[in-house]
C-alpha cells in the first residue's frame, strides 16, 4: 500500500440537499452551501480559499464538528471542555470516509485560539504543547508550537486561516512542518488566504465565490493574482489605491 492510499481518510463531503430547510435562509443561502452537492478531497491536503463571507469557514466548520471537534477548535476531548455547539449545517452534511482509521485529529482555528489555550491552561494539559503555557508565548510562539508539539502525523487535520497568527517566516516554516506530516500518513484541509501556504504542490485548491465552488490551479486564485500584481508595482497599485475618489471612477 502506497503512502497516498495511507494518508487518505476522508474521500469527500456532500450536502444532504433533500434535508435543507429553506436555501433562503443562512447558512444555505450562502451561494458555495446553495451550489454544494459532493465535495472530494485530496488525500493530502485540500485548500478552501475566497474573500470572507464566502462559505470556506462556515463549510470547514461543519465538517469539523462532523468529525467531533469543538468549533472552537482543539481535538475531540476539548470539545467536551468547551461544550456543544451544533452548526445548522453540520446535520446536513455527510462524510465519507475510507476503511483507514486516523490515529489523531485536531482543529485549529486562529479565531478562536485564545479560547482554546485558556482550556488547555485550565485543564492542566500543557506537556502536550511543549510544557510551557500557550498563553506565556506570542500568538505565533503559542500557534506553532501547537504544530511542532501536539500535532504527531497519522491523522485528520483541519486549519481555518493558520496565517492569522503567522509571520511570512513563520508560513514557510508551516510549507516544511506540512509536508513533514503528510509524509507521517496525515491528511489535511485547510481554509487561507496565503498565497504562501497555497504554494505546496499537488494540492487540490477549491474558490469559494458567488457562483459556488470551482477547483482551481494556484494561479488561477484571487491570492496569487492580487499578490502577484501588487508586488511588480507596489507603488503603483499603491497610487491607484490612495487616489482621490473622483479620479478612481467610484
Amino acid at each position: 500500500m502506497n503512502s497516498l492510499r495511507v494518508s487518505h481518510y476522508l474521500n469527500s463531503v456532500t450536502l444532504k440537499r433533500d434535508e435543507v430547510p429553506d436555501f433562503d435562509c443562512y447558512p444555505f443561502s450562502i451561494p458555495a452551501v446553495r451550489e454544494l452537492k459532493t465535495l472530494e478531497f485530496h488525500p493530502k491536503l485540500t485548500f478552501f480559499v475566497g474573500e470572507n463571507g464566502s462559505g470556506k469557514s462556515t463549510l470547514l466548520e461543519g465538517i469539523a464538528e462532523r468529525l467531533g471537534y469543538s468549533i472552537e477548535g482543539g481535538t475531540k476531548n476539548t470539545n467536551l471542555a468547551m461544550g456543544e455547539y451544533r452548526s445548522p449545517l453540520t446535520s446536513r452534511l455527510m462524510l465519507s470516509k475510507t476503511y483507514n482509521r486516523p490515529m489523531d485529529g485536531f482543529f485549529l482555528r486562529a479565531e478562536s485560539y485564545y479560547n482554546f489555550a485558556s482550556i488547555i491552561d485550565e485543564i492542566g494539559n500543557t506537556w502536550s504543547y511543549g510544557g510551557k503555557s500557550l498563553h506565556q508565548q506570542s500568538h505565533g510562539e503559542s500557534f506553532f508550537a501547537t504544530l511542532l508539539h501536539r500535532i504527531d502525523g497519522h491523522g485528520v487535520y483541519l486549519f481555518d486561516e493558520p496565517e492569522a497568527a503567522l509571520s511570512p517566516q513563520r508560513q514557510l516554516s508551516l510549507l516544511v512542518r506540512l509536508h513533514d506530516l503528510i509524509d507521517e500518513h496525515s491528511q489535511f484541509i485547510i481554509a487561507t488566504h496565503s498565497p504562501i501556504i497555497l504554494a505546496y504542490p499537488d494540492a487540490w485548491i477549491y474558490q469559494f465565490s458567488e457562483s459556488g465552488i470551482e477547483r482551481v490551479s494556484y494561479e488561477d486564485t484571487d491570492n496569487f493574482q492580487i499578490t502577484r500584481n501588487f508586488l511588480r508595482d507596489p507603488q503603483g497599485m499603491i497610487r491607484k489605491l490612495l487616489r482621490r475618489e473622483d479620479e478612481r471612477g467610484f
